[in-house]
């Protein structure tokens, strides 16, 4: 969707918001009998933080499969970081970090981040703007939504907003982001259901009293008048106010760091009381086609920059939620539009490609990694890229249905369809009993192979599962998924499913097995 139909999107033209120091906010008159009617659907107390990385972060840079080092330094000689530079993760051999992402690190070995292998979606798209409306408004590829998937969520929790909000129940704003601009992703079906804060120093210059200036001219006086009666009736920016003057000490964060400003703000809001569940957060610069490292040491330059303050950035916010007794309530995540290609260009960076990891962090998720290192083949050519391990849109469900408890039912009007649901919480957080004690139950188990391997016209994939929902899919080495093999409930076992060369050119192929919280991809080679 573009941009400019989700502004006008989100401006209702029955009510006109009113922008106060860079604060977008809509008030309503509390009324005591609309309180049942603007209840939330689910009581939670639990808060989710949304970490954007605009751009495309380089997952194999990030992630690193150590397992796989050979081929990936044939790929991507000029770019890879030295091997005795990655930081290694307990519990594992075969993964490491960029070894900028210290931070992260700590989290890992402190039970409090999950790393999820190769996240995208079936048919990726390249354009920075389209990929990033996928991801959120959690369409499909080929399908443009006027909502995003967090202001369906709000709009199914608070399904009257805005009629008679703020109230005594829910006082505060259902959603926040730290920008000029309200992200795509909080537009509900009708209005959006979130404000934004545009930037830390309005954020400041509002809970101190202290207005920006304005010219010494009679159209600077009016200008002045109109702010001041303006904020008195702002009722967002006093809740606001209200909690973040709670709050007189915070734990340190790193300086020069635009992401830790905004994730401090976010820690002071959600320490001081607010009721507000989503919190929007971003970063740019990843889309680093060339110069992506130094090329005399690949450990640093501008990626290791971008990984270290988002890296450093969490981390100080963690340790703040923890100084102010409010951590178990918090779960964050990251997110970028796309990874990069699997091989490199000659300008030392990368261009546009498909899946890449996500870390998801907070006292309440289930530690480890979840899924397997991707898989890099000997020879690599430029347009090659990973197949997804995992759909970004099962990482949205999953912590919507076991972290924030939304129904089934609400869940699929929410997703729009039913998504895998992934192991991610610590079974003492999450609204389901499951066991998750491993993120992915069959790690190290060959749950999918094909014979013969290589082949011309057909092949037999043979695949072990625990029974119910299975899918098996295929896809190219660009990431996109070229069809559908089996969709089904099925029982428990071995079952053999033939695949027919329909005309598909020589090369390698992926072959994705997805039953239930557990996937698995096999690498197939398809010859004249």
């Amino acid at each position: 969707m573009k941009r400019r139909e989700f502004i006008r999107a989100a401006v209702p033209a029955a009510v006109i918001p009113s922008l106060i120091g860079g604060f977008t906010f809509k008030a309503f008159g509390a009324s005591s009998w609309l309180s049942a009617l603007t209840a939330a659907q689910v009581e939670t107390d639990h808060v989710l933080v949304l970490i954007q990385l605009n751009g495309g972060n380089d997952g194999l840079n990030t992630v690193i499969p150590i397992d796989q080092y050979s081929n990936l330094f044939n790929a991507r000689s000029n770019i890879i970081i030295p091997q005795n530079k990655i930081l290694k993760l307990s519990k594992t051999s075969e993964t490491g970090l960029h070894p900028s992402l210290t931070g992260l690190q700590s989290l890992y070995e402190e039970g409090k981040l999950n790393i999820i292998q190769s996240v995208g979606y079936p048919s990726p798209n390249f354009s920075h703007f389209r990929a990033t409306d996928i991801w959120l408004t959690a369409s499909d590829s080929n399908q443009v939504l006027n909502s995003g998937w967090i202001g369906r969520y709000l709009n199914e929790e608070y399904p009257n907003f805005s009629v008679g909000y703020p109230n005594a129940t829910m006082p505060d704003p259902l959603a926040i982001q730290i920008g000029s601009v309200v992200s795509p992703a909080l537009q509900g079906p009708g209005l959006n259901m979130g404000m934004a804060i545009s930037d830390p120093n309005n954020f400041y210059n509002l809970i101190n009293g202290i207005q920006d200036s304005a010219p010494n001219t009679p159209s600077g006086k009016e200008l002045t008048y109109i702010r001041q009666v303006a904020q008195q009736t702002q009722q967002y920016a006093s809740v606001i106010k209200s909690a973040a003057s709670k709050v007189t000490q915070q734990n340190p964060y790193p300086t020069g760091n635009s992401l830790a400003d905004q994730l401090k703000i976010v820690s002071r809001l959600i320490a001081g009381g607010l009721k507000t569940r989503i919190y929007m957060v971003s970063i740019g610069g990843f889309d680093t086609h060339a110069n992506q490292v130094n090329a005399t040491q690949t450990e640093t330059g501008t990626h290791a920059v971008l990984l270290k303050r988002v890296s450093d950035a969490i981390k100080a916010f963690m340790d703040d939620l923890r100084f102010q007794n409010v951590s178990k309530r918090v779960m964050g995540m990251t997110f970028s539009e796309f990874g990069r290609r699997v091989k490199s260009n000659a300008s030392g960076g990368t261009d546009h490609g498909a899946a890449a990891p996500m870390f998801v962090f907070g006292d309440g998720v289930q530690s480890g990694i979840t899924g397997n290192n991707p898989t890099i083949n000997t020879v690599v050519n430029v347009n090659d890229n990973l197949p997804m391990q995992y759909d970004f849109r099962s990482v949205y469900a999953s912590i919507l249905q076991n972290w924030f408890c939304v129904p089934t039912t609400t869940l699929n009007n929410v997703m729009l369809k039913d998504f895998q649901q992934l192991n991610l919480i610590k079974s003492a957080y999450s609204c389901n009993s499951t066991n998750t004690s491993n993120p992915n139950l069959s790690a190290g188990k060959k749950l999918i192979s094909n014979y013969p391997n290589p082949f011309v016209d057909s092949t037999n994939i043979e695949i072990k599962t625990q029974g119910g929902h299975t899918l098996l899919q295929v896809f190219d080495v660009q990431g996109r998924m070229i069809i559908t093999l089996l969709d089904s409930v099925i029982a428990a076992g071995i079952h053999i499913v033939r695949f027919e060369n329909q005309g598909w050119g020589p090369g390698i192929y992926y072959a994705r097995l997805q039953n239930g919280s557990v996937q698995q991809v096999c690498t197939m080679l398809i010859v004249r």
